[in-house]
């Protein structure tokens, strides 16, 4: 670990954190995925910064509003605080490679967790990238981490495709024990 950065885990919130709804807009939609707070909770216990990490391309394809995005987000991270497991940061992309000139914050692109790595002091080679998809996950590639897929939401169907040296589990309660363990 680099002197003075923080280990974190970068997690991906539909279908990882949350229940995988299609373009979530309404804040009395989110429902935590069973055992995430708790999940979390040992994961902030263990040292880690927690960050989310998420595409809202519903914002660039005109499907809701940013304001509709932070009631969604905002509610989130009320059920995780009521939890006892907030979270450090959240950063999302309301890009679409469709909707003009490509950005550097929409996953798997790195532009969100170098963002988070310099609010707040993190040391990107010493954390884990969790998701339900692949693009969730191969910042680790570039960025120096460890990725992990959850069989939850998009999961199931995006483990053949996980890169070599890649973990995958069933949940994010199995993704903290594995982390913890490893740690």
């Amino acid at each position: 670990m680099t002197e003075g950065l923080r280990r974190a885990i970068f997690l991906d919130r539909d279908g990882t954190l949350t229940e995988e709804k299609v373009y979530l807009s309404d804040p009395e939609g989110v429902v935590l995925l069973p055992g995430a707070a708790a999940a979390l909770s040992d994961l902030r216990d263990g040292g880690f910064a927690l960050v989310v990490v998420t595409n809202q391309s519903g914002i660039a394809r005109g499907l809701y509003s940013e304001d509709e995005y932070h009631a969604v987000a905002k509610r989130l991270d009320d059920l995780l605080a009521e939890a006892g497991s907030p979270v450090d940061a959240t950063m999302y992309c309301p890009h679409h490679p469709s909707s003009g000139s490509p950005c550097q914050c929409r996953k798997p692109s790195t532009g969100m967790y170098r963002q988070a790595a310099a609010e707040l002091g993190l040391d990107l080679a010493d954390s884990y990238y969790v998701g339900d998809k692949v693009s969730d996950i191969t910042p680790a590639h570039e960025l120096g981490g460890v990725g992990v897929l959850v069989r939850t939401g998009f999961g199931t169907e995006e483990a053949a495709r996980v890169p070599a040296g890649m973990a995958v589990v069933a949940d994010l309660a199995e993704a903290a024990r594995l982390i913890l363990g490893s740690a």
